[in-house]
């Protein structure tokens, strides 16, 4: 699978098989890419939490909130939720500099992950006190962002936007979720060559 197709095939997806054990190996690796890209003037803010523990995965999924654009959905079923988390924590208030190295982080986890056959999530809209207190966090530790990942089940289907020019995310009746891309000539403003 060439890059591009790995890119392609990395879709935020929110139902997984729960009979797929993740495990810490997994775990450990796809943070051992993450902690491996450039980083904002080298500084390395990011720290990681890692579980695949069943208990440990139950209490982390309640404190996330599912799929916005969905308001109808409570998220996916007990067989089909996450069964590994990445956590990713910061020791210090988040600065411009830590987004950047966030987004890198975040993205090289769910890209390494699609690589070996599996799928995540990332979260941002997440219940930061209940989350820290169950990971015996000390307070000044900021949570900027959770990735659930398993094997997923879903269907992804991208589509370019409509002529409403909703970006919007849906689900259809046979379940497949669908995900509206603007085009390469919307976002592709010039080109010199």
């Amino acid at each position: 699978m060439d890059f591009k197709e790995i890119v392609v095939k990395n879709r935020s997806y929110r139902r997984f098989d729960g009979s797929h054990s993740l495990d810490r190996e997994t775990l450990t690796d796809l943070v051992d890419c993450a902690r491996q890209v450039p980083s904002g003037a080298n500084l390395q803010p990011l720290r990681y939490i890692v579980s695949c523990e069943p208990e440990m995965n139950a209490r982390i999924y309640d404190t996330l909130a599912w799929a916005a654009y969905l308001p109808d959905w409570t998220g996916p079923e007990p067989a089909e939720r996450p069964t590994g988390y990445v956590v990713i924590v910061t020791p210090e208030p988040v600065k411009d500099i830590t987004r950047v190295d966030l987004g890198i982080a975040a993205q090289t986890i769910v890209l390494a992950a699609a690589a070996k056959g599996l799928g995540g999530c990332m979260f941002a809209n997440i219940k930061r006190g209940e989350l820290g207190k169950l990971l015996s966090l000390p307070e000044e530790t900021v949570i900027p962002l959770v990735i659930a990942l398993g094997r997923p089940v879903e269907k992804v289907v991208l589509e370019e936007v409509g002529e409403d020019g909703s970006i919007r995310y849906y689900r259809t009746e046979d379940g497949s979720h669908h995900v509206p891309k603007r085009s390469l000539a919307e976002v592709l403003l010039q080109v010199h060559a």
